[in-house]
C-alpha cells in the first residue's frame, strides 16, 4: 500500500469514528437529560396529555435512524459515499444549532425541540449510514476488523458516554446538552470536506421510491404502533387493544409485504434482498438485530433502576439522579471500551466467528447475574456485571460488524452497511415498546396493592390511596425514569396532604418512600425483562455460529 493510502486510512478512521460518536451521543444525551429539558421549558411531563412529548423526545430520534440509514446508504453507493456522508456532517451541525435557540416553553417548546432532533436524526443517519462503507472502502481486508472494531466502539461508547455527559451539562444549562455538538459538527465538517475523498467503486443509478415509499411508511408505522402501545386505553394499563394501534400494526405489516413485493421486481431495488443469499451477512444482521433488542432496552432500565430506586435510597437528592445514575453506569462503557479493540485485532487474525458467538454469551450471562441481583444492592456486584455486559457487547460488535462488511461485493458496501443499521436501530427502538410493556405489565400485577397499603399506613384513606394506586403504571414508570417522586404530584389534587400529620407528610413526599414502594414490583418485571434479554442473547450467539467459516469477498473485491 502507498504511504499516502496508508495515511488516508487513519484519516478516514478518524474523522468518521468522530462522526458515529457524536451521532449515538446525541441519541442518548438527552435521554438523561429531560428532567431539566422539561424543567427549562416549563412542561410537567407527566401531566395528563404531555406523555406524548416526553415519548417522542426518546423515540423520535432514534425512528428516523431505524427507517433512512438503507436509502442514505444507497445513495452513498450511487453518488459517492463521502459526498452523502459529507452533506451529514452539514445537516447534523445546522439541527444542533437550531435546537439551542427553543424560542418557545410549553407544548410549543416540545414540538420544536422535537422537530429539530428529527432533523439532526436525519444528519445522524446519514453519518452512520456512511461511515462503515468509507472504512471498507480505505482499509486493507486484513485491517478492517480494527478499523470497524474502533468504529464500533465509538458508536457504543457514544451511548452510554452520551449518560454522564447529559447529566453534566443539564446542571449547567439544558441548553448545553445541545450547544456541545455545534463545535464538534463544525470542526468534523471542516475536517471531513477538505480531507475525504472518494476510494471506493460506486454505481450510477435510479432511487427505487416505491420501496423507498412503503418501507419507510410501513416500519415507521409498526415501531410508532409499538411505541403507542406503552400508553394506557380505555381502562387497560397498555394500548395494545388500541384500534390506532392494531390499526398501525396491520397497515406497517402490509405495506412492508407489499416493500418485499417491490424489491423482487425492480430493477435496481433498495433493499439488496440478494445480498441475504450470502451466509454471513445474513446470520450477522440477525445476530446485530437480536443483540440491539437485548441491549436497547437495557439502557432505559438501568436508569430507572439507577435514578428512581437506588440513588434515592442511599441518599441522593432527585435533582442530582441524573448525573450520578451516568457515572455509576461507567463499568458498563469501560468494558466495552476495554473489549472491543482487542476483538478487533484480534478478528482480523483469527476470525469473527468466534469472537462475536463468545460475546453474546457473556453478555447473556450478564442478566443472569442481574436476575439475581437485589434492587438494593452492593455496587462493586452491580460494577461487575456491567462490566461483564459491556465485554460481552464489545467482543461482538467489531468482529460481527467486519463480518458482514467484508462478505458483501464493493459496490454493495453502502448499501450493506445502511441494512445492518436498520437492523441494529430498528432493535433499538423495538427493545423500548417491549421492555417498557414487559415492565408495566409487570408493575400492573403488584403496584397497586403495593402503594394502596403504603399509602394508608402512612394516613391517607382507602379511597383516595385506591383512586391513585389504580391510576396506569406507566406514570410511576416514567416518574422513576425521569427522577422525580411523583406522590407528592399525584396527591396534591386529592388535598389530602394538608391535612396530614407533619411527620407522614414528610415520609410521602420524602426520598425513600416512593423507591421503597416501586422496589418488589419493579424487581418482579425485572426478571421478566432480563429473562428476555437472555433468551436474545442466546438467539444472537446462535446466528454468529451459524455465519460458517469466514467467507470474505477477495474474489469480488479482485
Amino acid at each position: 500500500m502507498r504511504s499516502e493510502d496508508s495515511r488516508y486510512k487513519w484519516v478516514a478512521l478518524s474523522n468518521t469514528t468522530l462522526a458515529v460518536f457524536m451521532s449515538t451521543l446525541d441519541g442518548s444525551i438527552v435521554i438523561i437529560s429531560l428532567p431539566a429539558i422539561f424543567r427549562g421549558i416549563h412542561l410537567d411531563p407527566l401531566a395528563p396529555g404531555n406523555v406524548s412529548y416526553l415519548l417522542w423526545m426518546i423515540i423520535g430520534y432514534l425512528l428516523v435512524q431505524a427507517v433512512l440509514v438503507v436509502t442514505l446508504g444507497r445513495l452513498g453507493d450511487m453518488y459517492g459515499r463521502v459526498r452523502i456522508y459529507n452533506a451529514g456532517f452539514v445537516v447534523f451541525t445546522a439541527a444542533s444549532v437550531l435546537l439551542s435557540f427553543d424560542p418557545f416553553t410549553g407544548g410549543y417548546g416540545a414540538l420544536w425541540l422535537i422537530g429539530w432532533r428529527l432533523l439532526q436524526a436525519l444528519g445522524g443517519s446519514i453519518l452512520t449510514a456512511n461511515s462503515a462503507a468509507i472504512l471498507t472502502d480505505a482499509f486493507p481486508a486484513n485491517q478492517r476488523g480494527l478499523a470497524l472494531g474502533i468504529n464500533q466502539i465509538a458508536a457504543l461508547a457514544g451511548q452510554f458516554i452520551g449518560l454522564v455527559a447529559g447529566g453534566v451539562l443539564a446542571i449547567i444549562d439544558w441548553r448545553a446538552v445541545f450547544w456541545v455538538n455545534v463545535p464538534v459538527g463544525v470542526f468534523g465538517t471542516i475536517w471531513a470536506y477538505r480531507n475525504l475523498r472518494e476510494t471506493g467503486s460506486h454505481e450510477r443509478g435510479s432511487i427505487d421510491w416505491w420501496g423507498n415509499g412503503t418501507f419507510a411508511v410501513g416500519l415507521s408505522a409498526i415501531l410508532i404502533a409499538i411505541t403507542a402501545a406503552i400508553r394506557p386505553y380505555d381502562g387497560h394499563t397498555m394500548g395494545w387493544t388500541s384500534p390506532s394501534t392494531l390499526g398501525l400494526l396491520s397497515f406497517g405489516t402490509a405495506l412492508l409485504v407489499a416493500f418485499v413485493v417491490i424489491e423482487q421486481r425492480v430493477a435496481e431495488p433498495m433493499f439488496a434482498l440478494s445480498l441475504f443469499r450470502i451466509r454471513p451477512f445474513t446470520a450477522g444482521v440477525i445476530a446485530a438485530l437480536a443483540a440491539s433488542v437485548a441491549r436497547g432496552g437495557l439502557q432505559f432500565m438501568l436508569v430507572i433502576w439507577l435514578q428512581g430506586i437506588w440513588l434515592p435510597l442511599h441518599g441522593y437528592d432527585y435533582e442530582v439522579t441524573p448525573l450520578w445514575a451516568g457515572i455509576f453506569m461507567l463499568p458498563l462503557s469501560a468494558g466495552f471500551l476495554v473489549a472491543g479493540p482487542i476483538s478487533g485485532i484480534l478478528s482480523d487474525r483469527l476470525g469473527s466467528r468466534a469472537f462475536a458467538t463468545t460475546g453474546m454469551l457473556v453478555f447473556g450471562s450478564s442478566f443472569i447475574g442481574l436476575m439475581v441481583l437485589p434492587v438494593d444492592f452492593t455496587y462493586w456486584m452491580f460494577a461487575a456485571l456491567l462490566a461483564i455486559n459491556g465485554i460481552g457487547v464489545g467482543m461482538f460488535g467489531a468482529p460481527n460488524t467486519s463480518s458482514i462488511m467484508g462478505s458483501v461485493p464493493p459496490a454493495r458496501r453502502g448499501v450493506a452497511s445502511g441494512m445492518r443499521a436498520t437492523f441494529q436501530n430498528s432493535g433499538n427502538l423495538l427493545s423500548i415498546g417491549v421492555f417498557f410493556s414487559l415492565m408495566i405489565a409487570g408493575l400492573a400485577s403488584r403496584l397497586p396493592a403495593t402503594l394502596t397499603s403504603g399509602l394508608q399506613a402512612q394516613g391517607v384513606p382507602y379511597s383516595v390511596a385506591h383512586q391513585v394506586a389504580t391510576l396506569p403504571p406507566v406514570s410511576s414508570l416514567f416518574a422513576a425514569f425521569l427522577g422525580v417522586n411523583p406522590v407528592q404530584s399525584l396527591l396534591a389534587p386529592t388535598g389530602v396532604l394538608a391535612s396530614l400529620p407533619p411527620a407522614n407528610r414528610a415520609i410521602l413526599t420524602g426520598k425513600e418512600f416512593f423507591p421503597n414502594l416501586i422496589a418488589a414490583p419493579f424487581h418482579d418485571g425485572l426478571v421478566v425483562v432480563f429473562s428476555v434479554a437472555l433468551a436474545l442473547s442466546i438467539v444472537a450467539a446462535a446466528a454468529s455460529m451459524m455465519r460458517g467459516p469466514e467467507t470474505r469477498s477477495l474474489v469480488l473485491e479482485r
